[in-house]
Formats: structure tokens, sequence, C-alpha cells
């Protein structure tokens, strides 16, 4: 399909798409797209308030304990050793129509204790900060350690990493924690009571959803990092009801989470865009039901950065693709012979791994290993070059040092390879989005998150969207509905023939990437521009 030489009104597009409402295509504010500038990886950001945040930290109180356990395995024997002591803050407000359905505040805090003893892993935790217990888990740890070297077939290796000290205070403009409940709840009730007046909208759901997340961490070798991470989720959804047909549609808001203070959440707009979401919702709920077949796509950001994280991300965790992990997502298709042969897209598909990425929930100055973070290349011009490790995995692959993955999720949760941020890079062209539906003869536009499914191998897949728009001649012509793509990974990223430029490029993600056993969450971010592909579209409704 060639590029049509017309073009269609950047402002009537935002206006009948209803993109602009939500947030997938907001024009030039950096808080959406995140500038994509290397973050300052090794300091803290330099405000007052972030060296406040340090000085005042109730970790400090404790540093002594975590120092003595490091000290206590090393008498007891162990070759290596990390103490992480680590704080949780976690604030929801939820809101269903014109009043509060929930409120919470919880915090947890404590210190996690990870040992090499026999050549094995041991790890115990407590939220008890006093000498007897701390004794208490390294004795665990320790044995823990023994035990495993029993069963494991050869010793942990550690691929070198320099010693570090260090600070690192994630950005932020507005602490969330210091914004009272009940103007968060207000803000939220008050877009809700607004959206219920766009007729056919029945009910709205709206949550924000605020962390703060604090981390000393010391290890055997002599490094010492201190950081903190404040992320922030808000969410609004409507929902429009025909009851004559009974049926009904829903609409969420494709606000991201980020890592960010509550200025992200106000920049969200609820109470202006809400109608518009509303409006939306009741779209949706007269479209016409797609017809199903082999179809172009273009993928929003919103949309696209689901696909990234299930089809690329998970696959390419080390231990997921040489068989030690396989909960919650199953094991992987790709294995470290590919490296450097599969072609896994098309030469215009180039994925990043980033851990130093502004706004990205992955984000950070140090991983729990207190490896800095960093930008690699995981797949490029369409084939498959890089992994995601931690310091006992590079030399899996025959590498000799680690990308800095390691994370846990808690205190009480022991470190190991988590998703950093992976994200497609824009095309040279600098195409927007609507020079991709300008160039598209007959296809859909899809934007936001929907319902989703892939095999355990992360090979086979299905995903919905939130809106869908027909494309017919370059044009926007209708919304439509009951829509899903389905494809296999090598397939989709292969069919991959036009991605849009910087301007487009914006920032997805989740607060629950889940993983492991006992299972831990990890927040991560996806960022990608609208891209368009070639798929099998599946009609998922009942009654067409």
């Amino acid at each position: 399909m060639g590029r049509r030489s017309t073009t269609s009104s950047r402002r009537n597009f935002l206006a009948v798409s209803g993109l602009a409402s939500a947030g997938a295509l907001l024009p030039g504010r950096a808080l959406w797209a995140g500038p994509r500038e290397p973050a300052p990886a090794h300091t803290s950001p330099g405000a007052a308030r972030g060296a406040e945040l340090i000085s005042g930290s109730p970790l400090l109180a404790d540093e002594k304990l975590a120092s003595l356990a490091i000290d206590e395995a090393r008498k007891a024997g162990a070759s290596y050793s990390d103490a992480r002591l680590v704080r949780w803050l976690r604030e929801r407000v939820s809101v269903r129509d014109d009043h509060i359905s929930g409120a919470s505040h919880s915090e947890e805090y404590g210190v996690g204790v990870r040992v090499i003893c026999d050549g094995a892993w041991g790890f115990a935790a407590t939220p008890r900060m006093e000498p007897t217990a701390i004794k208490k888990i390294v004795k665990q740890a320790i044995a823990q350690a023994k035990r495993s070297a029993l069963l494991r077939p050869g010793p942990v290796t550690l691929a070198p990493a320099g010693v570090v000290t260090g600070t690192w205070v994630s950005p932020y403009e507005i602490d969330p924690f210091a914004v009272p409940i009940k103007d968060k709840a207000e803000y939220l009730i008050e877009a809700a009571t607004r959206t219920l007046k766009v007729p056919g909208v029945r009910h709205v759901n709206a949550f924000s959803f605020a962390v703060r997340e604090e981390k000393l961490v010391l290890t055997s070798e002599g490094s010492r990092v201190h950081q903190v991470f404040f992320r922030v989720n808000p969410g609004f959804s409507a929902t429009a009801v025909d009851v004559r047909r009974g049926r009904f549609a829903s609409r969420a808001h494709e606000v991201q989470p980020m890592l960010a203070g509550w200025e992200h959440c106000g920049a969200a707009e609820f109470i202006k865009t809400g109608p518009k979401i509303g409006e939306d919702a009741v779209r949706k709920l007269h479209a016409a039901s797609v017809e199903p077949g082999e179809k172009t796509v273009i993928l929003a950001p919103t949309n696209l950065w689901l696909t990234i994280h299930e089809s690329i991300g998970h696959p390419t965790e080390l231990d997921r693709a040489m068989g030690y992990e396989a909960n919650f997502a199953g094991t992987s298709f790709l294995r470290p012979e590919m490296t450097g042969e599969l072609q896994l897209g098309s030469e215009l598909v180039n994925l990043v791994a980033d851990r130093t990425q502004p706004g990205g929930l992955a984000t950070t100055g140090w991983d729990d290993e207190a490896v800095p973070a960093q930008r690699w290349d995981i797949v490029k011009r369409g084939a498959l070059v890089g992994w995601q490790t931690t310091r006992d995995q590079a030399a899996w692959i025959g590498e000799s040092a680690s990308r800095g993955c390691s994370y846990g999720d808690s205190y009480g949760s022991v470190s190991f390879q988590r998703m950093p941020n992976i994200s497609l890079q824009p095309g040279r062209e600098g195409y927007t989005t609507e020079d991709l539906i300008n160039a598209t003869d007959d296809g859909i536009l899809i934007s936001g998150r929907g319902s989703w499914s892939i095999d355990h191998q992360r090979y086979n897949f299905q995903f919905g969207g939130q809106f869908f728009w027909e494309i017919k001649n370059g044009r926007l012509t209708r919304p439509l509905r009951d829509v899903a793509y389905q494809a296999n990974t090598v397939d989709f990223w292969r069919s991959c023939d036009m991605i849009g430029g910087e301007g487009s490029y914006r920032l997805g993600g989740s607060f629950s990437d889940g993983k492991g056993e006992p299972g831990q969450v990890n927040a991560v971010s996806h960022g990608c521009p609208p891209a368009r592909f070639r798929v099998n579209v599946l009609n998922t409704g009942g009654d067409r």
C-alpha cells in the first residue's frame, strides 16, 4: 500500500477519533510521552527535596542492622551476601459513580538477606529490626543455601561488578502522599458526576493509586545504594447501557501509569476529559460489529505497549528461555542460540531495554545487586540480539557483565531477574499517526488496552483494545466494536511495514507484571510510536 498525498487535519482527526481525550496522542507533553534523553542513573535528581527525602529516611536508623547481616553472613561462610532494607507506602482511592467505593493506605517495612554459601543461594527476611532477628535470618539463609547446594548442578557464578556508592530519587513534582485523600476523592467524584450527565452513560469508575518504594542495599563487596521511587496509576472508565437491546459497552481512559508524582494524575484532567470518555462509550455501544478476516491494523501506543510486553518482554527474560522460570507467563519459544540468527521482525523493528528512561516504571539508578541502570538492544533491525540478565545469569550466555535486571518486590521477596522498560524505537521517517492512516487503504486503528491471551511459549497470541476505527481509503470512517487481532510473535513483527516517528512516541505500562513462585509483581513501562501490521482480525461479539 503506497502513501497517499492527502492528509487529514490533526485537529479534526483528534476530535473525531476521541484519542485526544484518551491521552493517546496529546501533542508535545513530555509528561505523557517521556522525553527520550537518558535520565541521570547514578545521582539524585539534585533537588533539595530529594536530598531531604534521603537524609530524613527511616532506613538510615537501621543501616547498622543491614551491616550486621553482612558481617554475620561472612562469619558463617558466605562467599557473597547482600542486605536490602525496604519500605513501601501504598495508597488507593476509588470512586463508583457519585460516591467513594474504597480508600486504603498501607505500609510495610523490613530487611531481606541473600547469601551465596557452598555455591548456592539462600534467602530470609524479617520485619523485626533488632540484632537477634537479624542473626536469625542470616542463619536461615545460610542453612537454605547449604540445602540448595545439594541439588544444584553447579555453583552460582556472579559476573564482576564495580563497587558503587550513591543515592537516587525518582523525579517528581508533587508528592502523592502529601495530597489529602479528601482532595483526591473530590477530584474523582467531580469527574465521575460530570460524566454521568452524558446521555446513555450509566456508571463511572475512577481511581488513583500511588506507591512510594524506598530501599537501601548493602553488599559484601562494599556497594551501598539508597533510592526512593514514586509511581502513580490513575484510572477512569465509563459504561454506557442500551436497556432496550440489553447491551453495554465500557470505555477506559488511556492515561498510563508513570514514574512520577501526583502531577501526572492531575494532567489526566479527568474532570475535563471524563465526559469525552463517556461519549466514546456511547459511540462504542452503537458501533458496527467488525467483519473478521486478514487485515491491516494500525496500533496506537496505548495498545501496542502490551503486545511488546507479552511477545518481546517475557520471552527475552533469560531464565524463561533457559527453562528455569515458567510461572505466570510460561517459558519462551526463544533460545540463546538464536541470538544474532533469528530475524524476529522486519528491518524497521528496533527494540531497546532501558532502565534509565524518564517516566519508565522500571527506571532506577541501580538494581538490587547495585548494578548501574543501563540501556541495550534487544532486537536490532529485526534480529534478536540481546537478553535480560542478572549477575548470576550473565555467564549463561557468555557475557561478562549483568544487564542490571535484579529486583525483589518486597523486603520479604528474593531478588531475581525482572523485566526492564523495553520499547519499540521510532522510525527515522518521522511519520505521524495521520501519515499511517493516510497510507492505509483498508484497515483498523486500535487504541487502548483490552483483554489478551498468549500461549505459554509467548508465541501465539490474541489482543483486544479499547476503541476501534475503520479505515477506508486513508480516512477514518466509523467506529467498530467486537475487535481482536490474532497472530504469532514472529509473523506479527515481520509484518511491521510502517512506524511512527519521534513525535508520536508514548509510554505505556503496568503496575502488575507477575513472575515467580511465590509470586511477585514488577512495575514496568514500554514505549512505542504507532505502527502498522498485518494480522488476523476476529469478531468477539456473540450477536453479529
